[in-house]
């Protein structure tokens, strides 16, 4: 059954999102615990110091690659590590991976290696299947181990544990937290394209994994992952009510998150995990709340009377960026958390919408649409530096990795068929996320500390 809503609601929620076009389980939990344990060279110890993070940028990185060396981990499931291991990196446009051999627990042969133009090494080996994975990074330059560590875990964690891996490379290189390990929650698309079905659905960073988490009965849109990843907001046409729900990754189970008379959508966690603020329509607008998990006290945050929308935390919580078309078309404005002092911080041609705060807080990413086409960008908080990533008939629905480097978003094309892209905030290095079939409305996790 499809929803059903009425023609003024129809035109409402179609100024809401912004969209000229066609609009685009149990527990996740991975099998078993997974055990870290040191592991130190015989010949020189853990280096603190070398290299990465005093010497090699991520600016630097992106105009000189860091060459590192992957050997195999072994046949089989080692193969499939350093594989995935491999395409972390290189995916980064950060690295540049070289093959190589190295046995097992050998000494490298740095020489050999800095003759190939190596920076770093990685030796390591799988056993058992994948549920014992040892791994050393090496310095070429000095020869001193800069890590070891040795993962012990059920066999299907194989490929968790390469990502992990390369999140240690990531950040032993460039001093920054890497963001392998985490997933992408995002909307499944079937069907024609005037009559899709839409799945809430999760996969990892790289696409694998993919797993459908709903039906497919009603519309869904707009997942927004908690900062504890254990939950997933979104919004819902279930029972021909649309209305925000909250989905329990680990019991599969999903509740409504407020009872409201108008429509709800657009909804976000706020850093703590303890509340979601979301956009509810009244009358010809909408306007924005914040709602309590624990309690589900509502409290109203805009009464502008016009379209108040796309509601975003700052990281610490303390400011809210949303669009609104109070100005007469759709914009980008900051408040304070609890309401009040709006202040506008976009002034491009066009509209604005689908704001979305950097992990990092220094970035605010958007959506544009101006002169014909669609555009991702980022901009200040204060609204200065702005710059466009990329374009494209529809560009939308940005989503910021956990460390604040890439975004992920939707890209749909003239024939109607979406899929998920990601891009450095340098704007270098688009490329796509596969999945397996059409997808939009990319959520990033945050990362498990």
């Amino acid at each position: 059954m499809k929803p059903t809503i009425t023609d003024h609601e129809a035109e409402v929620l179609s100024k809401l999102f912004l969209k000229r076009r066609t609009a685009i389980g149990a527990g996740l939990g991975v099998a078993g615990s997974i055990a870290l344990s040191p592991l130190f060279s015989a010949h020189a110890q853990d280096d603190d110091s070398a290299p990465g993070a005093s010497e090699i940028t991520v600016d630097k990185a992106r105009s000189e690659p860091i060459p590192i060396v992957v050997p195999s981990f072994g046949s089989g499931t080692g193969d499939q590590i350093t594989k995935v291991i491999t395409d972390d990196l290189n995916n980064t446009g950060l690295f540049r991976v070289i093959a190589g051999a190295t046995p097992a627990g050998a000494t490298p042969d740095f020489e050999s290696y800095k003759n190939m133009g190596a920076r770093a090494l990685v030796t390591g080996s799988a056993a058992g299947g994948g549920s014992r994975v040892e791994f050393r990074l090496w310095d070429v330059l000095t020869g001193q181990q800069i890590q070891g560590t040795a993962f012990s875990t059920a066999q299907a964690n194989w490929r968790r544990i390469a990502h992990m891996i390369g999140d240690i490379i990531y950040e032993r290189m460039l001093g920054e937290k890497g963001y392998f390990d985490t997933r992408i929650a995002y909307i499944a698309r079937s069907g024609p394209l005037k009559h899709q079905e839409t799945r809430l659905a999760i996969m990892d960073q790289d696409g694998a994994n993919n797993r459908v988490l709903t039906n497919g009965r009603w519309l869904t849109l707009t997942p927004r992952f908690s900062p504890h990843r254990d939950q997933l907001a979104f919004m819902s046409y279930a029972n021909n009510m649309p209305r925000v729900y909250v989905y329990n990754l680990s019991t599969g189970r999903q509740r409504i998150l407020g009872h409201f008379e108008g429509i709800s959508f657009a909804p976000r966690f706020s850093p703590s995990g303890s509340s979601v603020v979301m956009s509810v329509t009244r009358g010809a607008g909408s306007d924005l709340y914040s709602v309590d998990l624990g309690s589900g006290r509502k409290h109203q945050l805009t009464s502008s009377g016009a379209i108040d929308t796309s509601p975003c935390y700052s990281p610490d919580g303390s400011q809210i960026v949303f669009n609104s078309d109070r100005g007469g078309k759709p914009q980008l404005y900051i408040m304070s958390a609890s309401g009040g002092g709006a202040r506008r911080i976009s002034f491009g041609s066009g509209s604005y919408g689908s704001p979305v705060w950097s992990p990092r807080g220094d970035l605010i990413a958007f959506t544009r649409i101006a002169h014909g086409g669609f555009s991702v960008g980022v901009m200040a908080p204060d609204g200065s530096g702005e710059r466009i990533l990329t374009q494209g008939y529809t560009v939308e629905s940005p989503t910021f990795c956990p460390n604040g480097r890439v975004l992920a978003f939707c890209r749909q094309g003239g024939g109607g068929s979406s899929g998920i892209g990601c891009i450095d905030i340098s704007g270098m290095h688009e490329r796509p996320i596969r999945t397996a079939g059409a997808a939009s409305d990319p959520a990033w996790s945050p990362r498990e500390e």
